[in-house]
This record gives structure tokens, sequence and C-alpha cells, in this order.
């Protein structure tokens, strides 16, 4: 997919289309759980993080954010940190992370 419709030749971990239109957030985001297991296992982390962390990115750039230069890349990284944790704080995401160990 991403050298079919992006024309980029490498593998990613996710693929995003926005279709929204002013105030509405319309979307496909596509992940590869083979990229993710393997992001996953290199940061040290089980693949079901590595899943959520991937499903913010996608929902970021649904939202407008961009990573296209060093700088936009970290502030999409930091709001990735930022709603991942937010996501653990909650009982349902202590409770997956428990049961994936």
């Amino acid at each position: 997919m991403n050298k079919q419709f992006l024309q980029h030749d490498y593998y990613t971990d996710v693929i995003t289309f926005d279709y929204g239109e002013g105030e509405i957030v319309s979307g496909d985001i596509f992940i590869s759980i083979d990229r993710v297991k393997e992001n996953a296992s290199k940061i040290g982390v089980v693949p079901l993080i590595e899943d959520r962390r991937i499903i913010i990115h996608g929902v970021l750039h649904l939202i407008g954010y961009q990573d296209k230069t060093k700088l936009k890349k970290s502030e999409m990284t930091i709001l990735e940190d930022r709603y991942l944790s937010l996501y653990l704080t909650n009982n349902q995401g202590k409770k997956e992370v428990k049961n994936t160990k």
C-alpha cells in the first residue's frame, strides 16, 4: 500500500488516508501488524502497546497533524506519548497490558 498509494518503496507500520472535510474527522487507518510486532520488539514493549501508539498516530494524522519534518515528527511523538499515557492510566488499559505479558 505504501508503494501503491504513496510512491514510497519501503515498509511502514501505519498508513492514514484522511477524508475529513472542515470539522468532520473521517478516514482510514491501515496498520501493519508485522511492523508493529517488529517495532515493539525493538523498543521493548508488548505489541498491544505499540499497536495503541500506532492507532493514536493515525488519529493524529486524521485531525491534522503531520510528521514530514523533524520538528513536526517530534511534536507528534510528544502527543503520542501523552495520549498513550492517558490510555494506560485507564483501568482497561492496565488490564490489557497485564493480560498480554
